[in-house]
């Protein structure tokens, strides 16, 4: 399916190091590869926005995009965020209360179409090489990552956006280490084609 007014559909991403795709290449994140996917399919589509940094908490996604001029509207917009929140065991009250600014704000950027956003769950970090080699204790991230999810799924239905859970994916890097990239923390392309795969069959439904 094609735009037929001409126009190129155009995507937000907003996040943190998993929306870059921290230590791959542009290419291989999965904002570029959503689009690529779709485009494959005959969509026309610009290149996607990406407003993302390695380390953001939910507060300083929120602080950037107060002084950031982008778009007043976009046609599908994605949030994937929380991870930071979590590793500097800060308060999951705050999160919560951050979280539903943040899709208030991701809301408003695709036009107050709800279903125009996508929500996707945050990666278990618990399980990587990184955090192997850390000694840390991957049974309490894996429950705080749960609960963190569990705010992003509950606002995410109650504000009628999509929840994707790439969650479930990312824990596969236990048995599966080509799932990670070579800093053994961040998600190789395989892993983030996987999320791509997800988010363009939502577009394009």
């Amino acid at each position: 399916m094609s735009n037929s007014s001409n126009k190129d559909f155009t995507l937000l991403c907003l996040g943190d190091s998993y929306t870059i795709g921290e230590s791959v290449p542009l290419h291989e994140g999965f904002p570029y590869q959503t689009i690529q996917k779709i485009r494959k399919a005959g969509w026309s589509f610009a290149p996607a926005e990406v407003v993302a940094k390695t380390g953001w908490t939910t507060f300083e996604l929120m602080a950037h995009l107060d002084k950031t001029i982008l778009n007043q509207h976009y046609d599908f917009v994605t949030l994937l965020i929380g991870v930071n929140n979590q590793y500097r065991g800060l308060s999951i009250t705050d999160f919560e209360k951050d979280f539903i600014t943040l899709l208030q704000k991701a809301i408003a950027f695709a036009s107050g179409k709800s279903k125009k956003v996508m929500v996707l769950s945050i990666p278990d970090w618990g399980l990587t090489q990184f955090a192997k080699s850390k000694n840390v204790n991957a049974e309490k991230i894996s429950k705080d990552i749960d609960a963190f999810n569990e705010v992003c799924q509950k606002h995410a239905a109650s504000a009628g956006c999509h929840y994707i859970n790439i969650t479930d994916e990312t824990r596969q890097a236990k048995e599966h280490p080509n799932l990670l990239a070579s800093d053994g923390l961040h998600y190789s392309a395989v892993e983030h084609e996987v999320w791509a795969n997800f988010v363009a069959h939502k577009i394009m439904q």
